[in-house]
């Protein structure tokens, strides 16, 4: 069953065992997997409580017991799947995220919970679209950041300047992005991210950033020189690579407001998810989501070395 909408959701949804039903369609398709050994089968023993059966399985060949939500971001939580499928589909669905303060109110949880959630599906974007970079790639660079707080009375914060920003570096190839925190936009940093994920003699686009020099020993380097004014030299551009640090940024400022740099790596993957499945619908987005969410945050994780 596709979900087609929101309210298609919560119509077709309405118990936890509609929800633990639709998990286990979208995850093992009508055959069991267990979470333990891997084993496939649709005879798995079926244990039930009081002559009820309610989703606990065992294993007929490692003999553990086992539900759907073992392995997953739902395992031990004590939210129920009707919240967590509520809250996944409005998160993947808006373009620029929500808020735990808003989503807090939409699905009746604290604020605290609600935040510790979307940490959660955060976690879960991270690479789950592969992009083969081995046609015409962009790269590009941007800073993240740059509010001062009050009494900041720091000089050279804006620009390139790392004070009070975080640099975050892109290549976008076919349509699909892929970003990650750099400590610095020096030349061997960028070009060694590009030497691991760009196959050798790809045509690569960059800007007139010194950091690039050099890329034509092994790749097809172009290069439009926005500092001369150039933003389409012979066909080729960065406008697309632009265009995405543009939506991450309104939506930080307009939905996030502030983001610590501890965090600002799950925030680059969120809006790098949404990018690449923009041509899929809310519904196929969702069930995407579900049949991949096995990598389980925990709270004390997500706190350590707190910025």
């Amino acid at each position: 069953m596709l979900i087609k909408s929101l309210i298609h959701m919560i119509e077709k949804l309405q118990s936890e065992e509609d929800c633990r039903l639709f998990l286990e369609d979208v995850r093992w398709q009508g055959k069991p997997i267990c979470p333990h050994c891997g084993s496939i089968n649709e005879k798995h023993y079926r244990l039930t409580t009081n002559g009820v059966f309610k989703g606990l399985y065992k294993c007929k060949d490692c003999r553990e017991r086992f539900t759907v939500t073992v392995g997953t971001i739902f395992e031990s939580s004590h939210i129920g799947l009707k919240k967590w499928f509520l809250a996944i589909y409005i998160f993947v669905s808006h373009k620029k995220g929500i808020s735990s303060v808003q989503l807090s109110k939409d699905i009746n949880v604290t604020q605290k919970t609600a935040w510790f959630m979307l940490s959660r599906i955060r976690h879960n974007f991270y690479n789950k679209i592969k992009v083969k970079f081995d046609n015409r790639t962009q790269a590009d660079e941007t800073y993240v950041g740059g509010k001062k707080r009050k009494g900041d009375k720091r000089k050279k914060t804006q620009g390139r300047s790392t004070l009070i920003k975080v640099p975050v570096m892109g290549l976008l190839s076919d349509g699909k992005v892929y970003t990650e925190i750099i400590p610095k936009a020096s030349g061997w940093v960028l070009k060694t991210i590009i030497n691991r994920l760009v196959k050798q003699g790809s045509v690569i686009v960059t800007d007139g950033w010194k950091g690039y020099s050099g890329l034509s020993k092994d790749f097809i380097h172009k290069v439009v020189d926005h500092s001369h004014g150039q933003y389409v030299k012979d066909g080729f551009h960065t406008n697309s690579i632009e265009g995405f640090w543009s939506q991450l940024k309104r939506g930080i400022l307009g939905i996030y407001h502030l983001v610590s740099p501890k965090h600002l790596h799950a925030y680059c993957d969120e809006f790098a998810y949404r990018y690449n499945t923009r041509d899929m619908s809310d519904g196929e987005r969702f069930e995407l989501f579900l049949s991949g969410c096995t990598d389980r945050l925990k709270y004390k994780e997500l706190i350590w070395n707190w910025i």
